[in-house]
């Protein structure tokens, strides 16, 4: 068990947390969440040693050990990648550094060999003798073919160092769990089988995460830090989300009876509580949620963007884009070959490959930024389109004016500073932030900056490279109901797995091989072995 007590962290005048008080226990998997910047990470350095509260105390149940999903790529480049795994668990790996180094002695005493005696017997106790082979399993399980087992990390790219400094916090089943962003730069496949660990793993696991399935799946529990408190709530992060919006709504509705407020609250839970049977921790979910004290419902005082695309300036007819025989080679890399493709209105389309420059290099031939290509490409005549590039330096290098001059740029009609404001104000930009330079912002307001572009275009066919980079979850879940209710057709390529799954009515997988095209949601092409028979095919060709 972990035990915070009156917990503070100030920076200055900046408080993260003040007063916390909480009880982490064995068996739950707890998702942190809150607003970038809020301390979410700064919380999981707190409870690892890191970083010192100003005040308050952070206890652990004596004998548990904890593991820590390590930021630092570089740490272990000069080890093996399978020593650097079983450096996860550091009691053991002391152990066996002491137990080699005194066999290795030229001039073994009576001393050495009892104290080796007793290395040994710890070191079983410890199941070292499995150690490499568990850390072995545990590295093909994350993708880390056995070839690369023996090589040095600085080896590696840095897809396959994440996944090695995931083993490590992994292995030896430690009691208690911290991860931070676990899910980055894995493929879907191993973050499926990361859910599935973490859904079993009888242990305590707090996680800070972005990918909103990913905590659907993991979190038995939310921890909300917001206004510089932290509160555990019961149930997944969509559980929290959709509870807190139905409070916020019915304590916005003053003339509501207070027991029909309660009947809609003990309704929701549950409906919720019933669809837990569908979750890999369907079990101890669903016994979390019967207990559920309606108090703990409260309406969250997060803020989140109006991401609206509807405004359309002019209604698209039946012909939207047309491609025939696209290739496109990077550097001598064939990304992918002779794509033919019929966009249909209303499409909306999830654009996959297994290299991210594939996707780019075809959002940047459709925009115009790319005229390097073999084949061709027409848009319907009554198509307007916007875009938001994986990369917007373009928009923002070199500016030195405020974001109402900014935005203004982009607008082809009133240019009026009261209409110009209320895009941004859609965005969460008020007051004197409009005021803000351009080339000043952070990564999450320039993301936010491109949307109130992409509204104010009016555009009837949206494409998106990965636009979730750089947002927080409200941010994340606003573009998703944007995206949903959009009336228009949408090219969209995103490693957000929810947002897929619930916007895509066909999805598209551009290979060195071909086009593979299904009308199909994101869920069922992932499960598909016909669509996995033909990829496997599709890249032979290649």
């Amino acid at each position: 068990m972990i035990t915070i007590s009156n917990l503070s962290l100030r920076y200055g005048k900046r408080t993260l947390f003040e007063d916390v008080n909480l009880k982490f226990t064995q068996g739950n998997c707890y998702g942190i969440i809150g607003a970038n910047g809020a301390g979410k990470s700064t919380f999981l350095k707190i409870l690892s040693g890191d970083i010192d509260p100003t005040s308050g105390s952070v206890s652990f149940t004596p004998g548990e050990r904890m593991a820590v999903l390590s930021q630092n790529h570089y740490a272990f480049d000069e080890f093996t990648v399978i020593e650097a795994v079983m450096m996860g668990h550091k009691e053991m790996y002391a152990v066996m550094k002491e137990k080699d180094a005194i066999y290795l002695k030229e001039d073994f005493s009576d001393a050495d060999g009892e104290r080796a005696g007793e290395l040994e017997n710890l070191f079983a106790e410890m199941d070292g003798w499995n150690a490499e082979s568990n850390a072995a399993t545990l590295l093909s399980n994350l993708g880390i073919k056995e070839e690369f087992h023996y090589s040095l990390v600085k080896d590696l790219d840095n897809t396959q160092k994440v996944r090695v400094l995931l083993a490590q916090a992994l292995f030896g089943k430690p009691d208690i769990l911290l991860l931070d962003e676990p899910t980055n730069d894995l493929d879907i496949h191993t973050v499926s089988w990361l859910e599935d660990f973490l859904a079993s793993y009888e242990a305590i696991v707090l996680v800070v995460s972005h990918d909103r399935h990913f905590l659907d799946t993991v979190c038995t529990h939310v921890v909300d830090i917001d206004f510089g408190k932290m509160t555990i709530f019961t149930g997944n992060y969509t559980f929290w989300y959709e509870s807190s919006q139905l409070a916020l709504r019915q304590r916005s509705d003053q003339n509501k009876k207070l027991e029909d407020k309660v009947k809609e609250l003990q309704d929701f839970i549950r409906r919720f509580s019933a669809n837990a049977s569908k979750s890999k921790q369907a079990t101890s979910r669903k016994k979390a949620l019967d207990k559920i004290n309606l108090e703990e419902i409260q309406p969250s005082n997060r803020k989140y963007p109006g991401i609206i695309f509807n405004n359309l300036g002019r209604e698209a007819g039946d012909q939207i884009l047309q491609i025939e025989g696209l290739s496109k080679s990077l550097n001598g890399e064939l990304l992918f070959d002779n794509i033919r493709l019929i966009v249909n209105k209303g499409d909306k389309i999830a654009v996959l490959s297994q290299n991210s420059l594939a996707t780019t290099a075809f959002y940047n031939i459709l925009t115009g930024r790319d005229k390097d290509f073999k084949g061709e490409f027409k848009w319907g005549v009554t198509i307007n389109f916007a875009d938001i590039p994986i990369d917007n330096t373009e928009y923002f290098e070199g500016k030195d004016e405020n974001l109402i001059d900014w935005l203004r740029e982009y607008s082809t009609g009133d240019k009026d500073d009261q209409f110009i404001r209320g895009f941004l104000g859609r965005m969460l930009f008020s007051g004197e932030e409009v005021l803000k330079k351009s080339n000043v912002l952070s990564g999450g307001e320039k993301m936010r900056c491109m949307f109130s572009r992409m509204m104010l275009q009016q555009a009837n066919l949206l494409m998106f490279d990965e636009p979730t980079n750089h947002l927080d979850l409200e941010s994340i879940t606003a573009l998703n109901n944007g995206m949903k209710d959009f009336r228009g057709t949408i090219l969209f390529t995103s490693r957000d797995h929810e947002l897929t799954e619930t916007v895509a009515n066909r999805v598209i997988e551009l290979t060195p091989g071909g086009l593979i095209d299904k009308l199909m949601t994101y869920d069922e092409y992932i499960n598909s072995d016909a669509v996995q028979k033909q990829r496997d095919e599709m890249y032979a060709l290649a």
